[in-house]
Order: C-alpha cells, then sequence, then structure tokens
C-alpha cells in the first residue's frame, strides 16, 4: 500500500451565513471552525498542502482573496470564522459552483500535481458539500478522511451523514485527538 501524502481540504468556511438554515449551523460551523484551525496548523507545521474549495456566492467575477476579505469585514459569525481560517501565501484554492469540491474545479490536477494520494476533508455542511466531496474523493481514490469534530453540520442530519460516508465506505472518520497523534 503506498503512504499516504495527505491534504487538508477546508469546504465552504467563508461564508456570509445568509442562506436558508444558516441560524441553525452557525454553532456547529464556529466549533468546527477551531478544529479545522488545529488541523490546519499541524498541516503547515508538517509542510502538507492546505486547500480551501469554496462557493462564490454566485458572483462569478469574484475570486477567492476577495471572497476572503468580504468574510473578514462582515460583523459576526462570518468574521469569527474566516479570521482563524484565513488562507496562507502558500496555501491553495479552488472556487466550486456547486455541491463537490470536485465539481468544474481543476481540483483532481491540483492533487495530481501536489502528489496527494489522502484527503482530510472538513468544513460545511455535513449533508451536502462535505458528502458530496467525499463520494467524489473515494470514486477517485483518494483515501477520504474525516474528522468530525472538523465537519459542521445541523444536528441529526450531521450525525446521519457522516455515519452514510462511514458505512458507505467512502470516508474513513477519525477523531481529531486520535489524528492529530
Amino acid at each position: 500500500m503506498k503512504k499516504p501524502m495527505p491534504a487538508l481540504l477546508i469546504v465552504d468556511m467563508f461564508s456570509r451565513f445568509d442562506f436558508p438554515e444558516a441560524d441553525l449551523i452557525q454553532d456547529s460551523a464556529l466549533s468546527a471552525a477551531k478544529a479545522i484551525a488545529r488541523l490546519r496548523q499541524r498541516f503547515k507545521d508538517e509542510e502538507k498542502p492546505v486547500i480551501y474549495a469554496n462557493d462564490n456566492f454566485a458572483n462569478w467575477q469574484m475570486d477567492f482573496k476577495e471572497l476572503v476579505q468580504e468574510c473578514l469585514v462582515t460583523d459576526g459569525i462570518s468574521a469569527k470564522i474566516a479570521t482563524p481560517l484565513r488562507p496562507s501565501a502558500d496555501d491553495y484554492f479552488v472556487l466550486k459552483p456547486k455541491h463537490s469540491a470536485f465539481l468544474a474545479t481543476p481540483l483532481a490536477v491540483l492533487l495530481a500535481k501536489l502528489g496527494c494520494n489522502q484527503l482530510v476533508v472538513c468544513g460545511m455542511a455535513a449533508d451536502s458539500c462535505i458528502a458530496s466531496t467525499c463520494f467524489d474523493s473515494n470514486s477517485r481514490e483518494y483515501e477520504t478522511v474525516l474528522v468530525p469534530e472538523a465537519v459542521a453540520g445541523i444536528g441529526a442530519r450531521k450525525a446521519r451523514a457522516l455515519q452514510l460516508l462511514e458505512d458507505a465506505q467512502a470516508a474513513r472518520l477519525v477523531p481529531i485527538e486520535r489524528y492529530l497523534r
């Protein structure tokens, strides 16, 4: 078996939280952001790639740096999440038009160029963008890891999504403390 070369994939954590049910996921997103910041620091310390995949708020003229800046200056939860997760100059990003970080993005090409065969997927929301990304990652034969504490979701929907991903063997769930060891 080939030794894992991981990349941290942070999905949709830059948001204005102006979508339906945003109020139901905000607490979970803030909690996930704290766990993601810990993972991100580990990846930075080990000089492993950190990749952001984010929706563009349907603004096809906005680039990723503008999206991050918009979240940083938006009061409330947007800035509370964007501040600790602000990308470094050596991080990577892809803008995605829909749920999966693979759909209509250069993510697979980027991962190939980086030599990555394992994806540690985190972000929001468990039952949509995270699930779609994990199924697509698995179908492309990446070893896919989910750290539950680093995934935001709405109540029982998060639990069901994580259980489905584990049951379908689309992702391996690893608690954060075990992953960081």
